[in-house]
């Protein structure tokens, strides 16, 4: 069954689009926060945008967004993560996964809890030197359900299309707001605390012990890898060809949920405002999209405030005020420069640093 979302007419009829896929960036092609990052144990948003590694003392890893993908399918990025510390014995609670938070109020038209619930189809491709099981689960967190899956990666370094179909839920309907809906979550180690049941391939009630049964472990060699991209999940017992999306549009879908301003220039301003007091300024800073909620915010970098005097610092003399999800009002409080008189106009942005950031996070 088709389902057409709300979008773009123009775009629908130019390029096929009509946002069937409910993965944001399922193609691997947007990275605001960065391309590549090691020593990673902890779980968290690393590199591509929308994508999270759920990692709870299960070796060391690196991820990459990477360039290699399957020949001729129109992808030109792929998602590997790459073990770098091996862990061969896992305890109990050891677990590796990769999960994408969809937001609840775009799963509702998948009718979860009531008696028309559609069926949905997950399609990607896979590559990994390590053959074997793997499990690919939904993830029902406001109800405290799940449904799993298997397949297997058959030929060792060689990419793999693989389809998984899940049967509708006519239990535990969607909360219809901008908290967490489904997750869509790719297994990839497993303690016994996770794989001592039986494999829970029907809609239930969460037990652990019944989410990755046969699943490989693979963090038990520094050898091994692990590739993804052209991640859809559809309504329907069927897959379609992957949705590829203008950059513009996947692109501004990516900052609902996170944005970052990087200087690209020595002095480049973020913003112009006024100064409060002394070296201390407000400025506004205007999102490129409507964040799903107020943001948090993280800044890196040198900065600078020029009004009659100047106030310089660091990232960690920026905080965000009269926080909501169009507008943030910045505050510069800095220690360094020279005293400004209040009430006066302002600029603020890097101070001699093309590489100065500021990031807004409203992730799931």
């Amino acid at each position: 069954m088709a389902i057409t979302r709300i979008g773009n007419p123009a775009i629908a009829d130019q390029r096929g689009v009509n946002f069937r896929n409910i993965i944001i960036n399922g193609d691997m092609s947007i990275s605001q926060r960065r391309i590549s990052i090691g020593s990673m144990t902890a779980a968290g948003y690393y590199t591509v945008d929308r994508w999270r590694t759920d990692i709870v003392t299960a070796g060391t890893w690196t991820q990459t967004q990477s360039t290699e993908v399957p020949t001729g399918q129109g992808f030109f990025n792929s998602l590997k993560l790459d073990c770098t510390t091996a862990d061969a014995s896992l305890a109990a609670g050891d677990r590796v996964f990769y999960s994408h938070r969809i937001e609840d109020q775009n799963c509702t038209y998948l009718k979860k809890g009531t008696s028309s619930a559609e069926s949905t189809t997950v399609s990607f491709w896979v590559k990994s030197n390590k053959t074997g099981t793997y499990i690919c689960e939904l993830f029902d967190s406001q109800n405290s359900r799940h449904i799993n899956k298997s397949y297997t990666i058959s030929s060792a370094n060689t990419w793999e299309k693989k389809t998984i179909t899940f049967a509708g839920d006519t239990t535990g309907a969607f909360a219809n707001d901008n908290g967490i809906g489904l997750m869509l979550q790719f297994w990839l180690v497993a303690g016994s605390t996770y794989t001592s049941g039986t494999l829970q391939t029907s809609w239930g009630s969460t037990t652990n012990a019944n989410r990755a049964v046969g699943q490989v472990n693979l963090a038990d060699n520094t050898a091994n890898e692990w590739y993804v991209t052209g991640v859809q999940l559809e309504a329907g017992q069927t897959a379609s060809e992957f949705e590829f999306l203008p950059v513009d549009v996947n692109l501004q879908r990516c900052q609902r949920y996170y944005h970052k301003w990087v200087s690209e220039h020595v002095y480049a301003n973020i913003t112009i405002g006024k100064v409060q007091s002394g070296k201390n300024a407000r400025g506004v800073y205007q999102n490129k999209v409507q964040f799903r909620t107020a943001p948090s915010l993280s800044a890196d970098g040198n900065f600078r405030m020029v009004g009659s005097g100047a106030g310089t610092g660091t990232g960690s003399d920026i905080s965000v005020i009269r926080n909501n999800t169009y507008v943030q009002f910045l505050d510069f409080v800095f220690s360094g420069g020279t005293d400004s008189t209040g009430n006066q106009a302002c600029e603020m942005g890097a101070n001699n640093d093309a590489d100065a950031e500021i990031a807004f996070s409203a992730e799931l």
